[in-house]
């Protein structure tokens, strides 16, 4: 068994930094590409960051230059760095990853619960 679990969400003024996290645990072989996406109030959910097991990661047009996504291979990790944050930037984050288990070569895409983050004064 899987599990993703996300921390960090909360609520921030216009302008202000939050820093998401996200863990995943259980029978893991390898991870490749682990990524966020965030979901608004009526709006489908989107892609926010990726970054796969090697090579360069892929931001959202509309967080380029304020969120900043990174992993730690050894602990099984992603964070998400966001500043310069927008009222608009209001949704829940989810985390993702594409894993295969100890039980077989596929990989599988997991997600975790999702976590709330309000931008607002």
């Amino acid at each position: 068994q899987v599990q993703l679990v996300e921390s960090g969400g909360g609520l921030v003024q216009p302008g202000g930094s939050l820093r998401l996290s996200c863990a995943a645990s259980g029978s893991i072989f390898s991870i490749n590409a682990m990524g966020w996406y965030r979901q608004a109030p009526g709006k489908q959910r989107e892609l926010v960051a990726l970054i796969p097991s090697g090579g360069s990661t892929n931001y959202a047009d509309s967080v380029k230059g304020r969120f900043t996504i990174s992993r730690d291979n050894a602990k099984n990790t992603v964070d998400l760095q966001m500043n310069s944050l927008k009222p608009e930037d209001t949704a829940v984050y989810y985390c993702n990853a594409d894993i295969r288990t100890e039980r077989g070569p596929v990989y599988y895409r997991y997600w975790g619960q999702g976590t709330q983050v309000t931008v607002s004064s």
